[in-house]
């Protein structure tokens, strides 16, 4: 099928045409909010801090998620991080609390109650990160906002009222529109930077054009691997009892070579940018110069050192490790298979299924993060023995997995309506 008669297929679809052209609109809005300064802010001032080499390292890379909003001081500066931190901790929480791991094993009701959760405790966490990163910002020695009490509430409450906009636009792309509505802002976050990191280039000359143009051919070989690499499974063989004469019912259990998506990789980035940013708020303290010195010099996500190198690739395959840990439980699934009459040939039902599915779930986990280690690592060697700096480059590692799995997700929701539409039709 060609791509002209694949638009066409998608164009007679009345309910996907209606749930595409809302997820634009709603995309449209975000945009135009991501453009609305905090009422009395200084956003020139603003761009002047993050022109800094010094401030750029510490929120550098936050910025590259907020599409703009943060070069403009926007409302929506903090973007959906609150709603992913609060995912994330609802979800470690389900491991920790026996009542959140009962809720999540009752099927679409209890992840209702869990997504309810998610949302209230999103609420405390903006508030408390935008006046952290109102702080911060303010370190810089301009007056951007008022961070003095009761001044800053105002600010706070902006931009806290900001990021629960986008966590409401993403749940109505999410249930009215098509695809996942937090993925989808965030990807329209990191694309939109695109136009003004090439301006800039093309503005700065020809000392960057030789790099640059090896940085987007590698990019490209890098998001060809990440495609390759997302859908990458391991099939365990499962043969189920079958009640009459026969063999049994053949099946499988996929296990994925990427079974953390991402989240490895955020969580190696608030950890190894951590010290800079406690650097920020200690470096008008005399007595701690030796300090910050040093974090400066090793722990700068602007000019990573090979000490700096070195951690965030551990932290990434540490934290996969961690993260899998967490989420595939191999008890669980070998107990589920053993309800239903399966074994793996070979191995018998119960805890020598668990081991085996432990084990092959933790040689997954090397090489998956592994390679989730050196997509994220490859953007910073060029900043550090190229011309290019971080605000130079046109996508990071993480921005690289998070472009692919939105796609390749979205492609996959598109083509299940559209078969539910043929579906409809021959009925």
């Amino acid at each position: 099928m060609s791509a002209l008669s694949y638009l066409q297929q998608i164009w007679r679809s009345d309910d996907l045409r209606k749930r595409i052209v809302y997820t634009i609109w709603l995309l449209l809005i975000y945009r135009i909010v991501a453009h609305i300064p905090v009422p009395g802010a200084d956003p020139i001032g603003l761009r002047q801090y993050l022109q800094s080499s010094n401030n750029a390292g510490a929120i550098g890379i936050f910025a590259a998620l907020t599409g703009g909003a943060l070069d403009h001081f926007s409302v929506v500066l903090l973007g959906l991080s609150p709603y992913i931190n609060a995912s994330i901790i609802i979800q470690l929480c389900t491991v920790i609390f026996p009542k959140l791991e009962a809720l999540s094993k009752e099927g679409i009701q209890g992840q209702q109650e869990l997504n309810r959760y998610t949302r209230w405790l999103s609420f405390p966490l903006a508030f408390i990160q935008s006046y952290g990163f109102l702080i911060l910002l303010s370190r810089g020695g301009i007056n951007l906002v008022d961070t003095t009490y009761p001044g800053v509430l105002a600010p706070m409450l902006f931009v806290t009222a900001g990021s629960l906009f986008l966590m409401w636009l993403g749940e109505l792309i999410t249930e009215k529109g098509v695809g996942n509505g937090v993925s989808l802002i965030i990807f329209v976050g990191i694309v939109s930077r695109i136009p003004t990191t090439v301006g800039s280039l093309l503005a700065a000359g020809t000392t960057k054009t030789g790099p640059f143009t090896f940085f987007c051919i590698v990019s490209v070989l890098l998001l060809v691997a990440v495609v390759l690499f997302t859908d990458a499974h391991k099939l365990i063989p499962i043969t189920y009892a079958n009640q009459g004469a026969g063999r049994g019912v053949q099946g499988s259990i996929p296990i994925r070579l990427n079974q953390a998506g991402m989240i490895p990789i955020i969580f190696a980035i608030s950890l190894v940018t951590f010290p800079a940013i406690i650097a920020q708020f200690l470096r008008t303290a005399p007595r701690f110069q030796s300090l910050v010195t040093f974090i400066t010099a090793y722990l700068n996500s602007q000019s990573p050192s090979i000490v700096y190198l070195i951690l965030y690739f551990l932290l990434v395959i540490g934290f996969t490790y961690f993260y899998v840990s967490v989420t595939f439980k191999p008890q669980e699934v070998a107990e589920t298979i053993q309800k239903r009459g399966g074994f793996i040939p070979g191995v018998r039902p119960g805890p020598q299924t668990a081991v085996l599915l432990a084990k092959t779930s933790n040689r997954l986990n090397l090489w998956g993060g592994t390679f989730l280690a050196v997509v994220a690592v490859i953007p910073l060697l060029f900043t550090r023995y190229t011309t290019l700096a971080s605000a130079d480059l046109l996508i990071s590692g993480s921005g690289l997995i998070i472009i692919v799995g939105v796609v390749m997700e979205l492609i996959r929701q598109i083509n299940a309506q559209m078969l539910a539409h043929d579906y409809e039709k021959l009925v």
